[in-house]
């Protein structure tokens, strides 16, 4: 998960940067809610950590901002605040969780990862990259409309790397998540699943491979090929005959 820190106090901020990503994630900070705005649009996050009292806008702005811009992000707010009115007003302007100061390490955590299964469970049950379709309520496969048969862990694997697509996932990340293994085992099963999949899924007309390596980095799936400039002309010039 990639997670945004929105927070003033710097061995606040760099303790929970740590934490979160012994836990896994992949996590920036930013000290201010005007650098906060910017970041969160660059950074496109899973989830923002956001603190209410920040300097050059506060953390309720920052949140009704966000939230006007349409962002997709879940916003786990942490707030001094302890009034009750405080934290119903956070919520009412889009926060999905609150949690008062001082808090457990622990149960922030248990709180981001009950925000990560959430958005999952609504978000969209079908996930495409260029002709590759998976529907995760069928758990159905295909690549340009022909079914592909995988195993439960191979499902898993292309579902990960779909939800993730655009940014590269490491082994670390894809052992941890998938098989719910350390990071350390010593294992090449990651290496070993990719290859399953890129045989029964195959590449495209161009040779495009559906999941690519990064080297040094991890995988993360592949380009999505171009429609030849040939097919886009005999387009146009049929859609002007049929006029």
């Amino acid at each position: 998960m990639r997670v945004l820190i929105v927070e003033d106090d710097a061995s606040l901020a760099l303790f929970l940067q740590k934490g979160l990503k012994l836990e896994g994630h992949e996590v920036e900070w930013v000290g201010d809610g005007e650098s906060a705005l910017v970041r969160a649009e660059e950074y496109q996050p899973d989830l923002i950590v956001l603190d209410l009292s920040l300097p050059r806008k506060d953390g309720t702005e920052v949140l009704a901002e966000m939230r006007g811009r349409s962002g997709v992000a879940s916003v786990l707010v942490l707030t001094g605040r302890s009034q009750v009115e405080e934290r119903v007003k956070c919520l009412n302007l889009g926060a999905d969780d609150c949690l008062l100061k001082p808090f457990s390490f622990h149960e922030l955590t248990a709180r981001c990862r009950a925000l990560l299964r959430r958005r999952e469970q609504f978000a969209d049950p079908v996930l495409r990259h260029g002709d590759v379709e998976l529907n995760r309520m069928d758990r159905r496969v295909s690549r340009g409309g022909r079914a592909v048969d995988l195993t439960v862990k191979e499902f898993s694997l292309l579902e990960f790397l779909l939800q993730r697509r655009g940014r590269c996932c490491s082994r670390s990340e894809l052992l941890r998540e998938v098989w719910q293994m350390s990071p350390d085992a010593g294992t090449n099963v990651v290496d070993v699943y990719v290859n399953y999949l890129r045989r029964k899924l195959g590449s495209d007309g161009d040779g495009y491979a559906v999941i690519e390596t990064v080297r040094g980095e991890g995988y993360r799936m592949g380009p999505v090929a171009k429609i030849p400039a040939a097919m886009t002309e005999y387009s146009a010039e049929a859609a002007l005959a049929g006029a």
